[in-house]
């Protein structure tokens, strides 16, 4: 087979605008899911070897540190979707010659972002704990987390521009075969340095900033061997006006990530005020609720891409019935993983801890939670459908509202009740949620009787 049929027929393959649906998005989506799987174990294995090899405060440094990193990583990963929402919607409009520039652009945009975040983790780690409420014995372990995470942040960035890059191409294999690099790398670097040589935090930190730079050096190098439907040439490597597109689309994204990323950062404080053990099961209850996410996630994402492609088709039709599809199948599997959580958090704690006061305040926690399994799928449906379409703005907007008006107040509330129980402090997070799909439902019907009008459809 030549050079070209190769490529034309991977780009068959990765095209969404044609075929099944049901079978598309499975495709598309379960090496999504299976890199937030490895990346979820990413972040859960610190906890776990510290849980059983460090100390008590030691869970707690890594569960405030690691909310403080996420914030970071979780709005790059927001503003990356831009590439993957213009990489589909050029394929789909049959552009590959924007593609270069837009890479280009990317490389510089994201490598001076880097640079500027690095250097505002490892100077305000430590303010930023004691923002965070991080318990008194816990505060020393958190600045060493954040400030060694911070100095390897250029990798995590990487990573995820580079599995943005795949996932608007439509091959979400490749991040996956990355990310697993990543967390083979991670588990055998928190045994060495936390188990072996007694590392606590910062050996945690330590083996999370060596993962990503392996994962990236090989990825890069993996990418050099395949045969890729369009070209970056040096001259495209440079500040352009693609940075503007990104910017237009990823910065509501990002900025609704760290928003919302702040708010589960408030939600920790509320929760570090109420002791140790609280701070601690909730660190636990916060890895295994990673894991109940990573449907919906790897949903939104697929969806984002899935959507872009037809819109570029101008298959409208199309796209709606993806989104509904998604939910479906994110909300069946959604019930049976909710009602695990409901019943039976404490033996999901375990594998964490075996301090008894952790298990029950994990278990508490999850036990509020457990309904977001099951509605997480069906917001996350939509917000990939209005990504896809370039409605960020409507997307931030909504996630503001849900974070602003019912999480944050109600977590706050239920925090500083008398007797304060993490079970109603998890019930917000359900609850905002059903707000926001009624807020996404509203838009979707205003929004597609405005295209339907548009495009003169009955």
């Amino acid at each position: 087979m030549s050079e070209t049929e190769t490529i034309q027929e991977k780009t068959a393959a990765n095209d969404f605008t044609e075929g099944s649906i049901f079978k598309k998005l499975i495709t598309f989506m379960m090496p999504i899911l299976g890199a937030l799987i490895l990346q979820a174990m990413y972040g859960a294995v610190d906890i776990l070897v510290v849980g059983w090899f460090g100390t008590d405060a030691g869970i707690s440094g890594v569960s405030t540190g690691s909310g403080i990193v996420n914030l970071i990583t979780f709005s790059v990963a927001g503003l990356s979707m831009a590439v993957t929402v213009l990489m589909g919607r050029y394929l789909g409009e049959k552009r590959a010659e924007r593609i270069g520039p837009l890479l280009g652009g990317s490389i510089c945009f994201f490598g001076a972002l880097s640079v500027l975040l690095a250097v505002v983790l490892f100077v305000f780690a430590r303010p930023l704990a004691i923002f965070m409420q991080a318990p008194a014995e816990a505060i020393d372990v958190t600045v060493e987390y954040v400030r060694i995470c911070g100095v390897g942040i250029l990798f995590i960035v990487a990573y995820n521009v580079i599995s943005s890059v795949f996932r608007g191409m439509g091959n979400a294999r490749l991040p996956l075969i990355f990310v697993g690099i990543a967390c083979v790398v991670n588990i055998v670097g928190d045994l060495l340095f936390v188990a072996v040589f007694d590392m606590n935090v910062a050996g945690a930190a330590l083996a999370t900033v060596l993962a990503q730079a392996v994962s990236v050096i090989l990825s890069l190098f993996i990418i050099r061997k395949q045969k890729l439907p369009f070209t970056v040439k040096k001259q495209d490597i440079r500040f352009n006006r693609e940075i503007l597109s990104i910017l237009k689309i990823g910065g509501p994204i990002a900025l609704q990530e760290i928003l919302t990323n702040l708010s589960f950062l408030a939600l920790c404080a509320f929760i570090n005020r109420l002791g140790l053990d609280a701070s601690s099961g909730y660190g636990v209850a916060n890895r295994l609720t990673s894991f109940v996410l990573l449907l919906p996630s790897s949903l939104m994402q697929s969806m984002a891409s899935f959507i872009a492609q037809n819109v570029g088709a101008g298959k409208e039709d199309r796209a709606r019935r993806g989104m509904v599809t998604g939910m479906m199948i994110g909300a069946s599997i959604g019930v049976v993983i909710g009602l695990f959580s409901y019943l039976r958090g404490d033996l999901m704690a375990m594998i964490f801890t075996d301090n008894p006061a952790y298990i029950e305040k994990a278990a508490e926690y999850l036990r509020g939670f457990a309904l977001e399994a099951v509605v997480t799928s069906i917001l996350f449906s939509f917000m990939g459908y209005f990504n896809g379409h370039g409605q960020t703005m409507f997307v931030m907007a909504q996630g503001l509202a849900q974070t602003f008006l019912v999480r944050l107040p109600m977590s706050y509330f239920m925090s500083i009740r008398e007797n304060a129980n993490l079970e109603y402090i998890g019930y917000a997070a359900p609850a905002a949620t059903v707000f926001g799909i009624m807020l996404n439902l509203a838009y979707y019907i205003w929004y597609t009787r405005k295209m339907d009008r548009t495009n003169g459809l009955k």
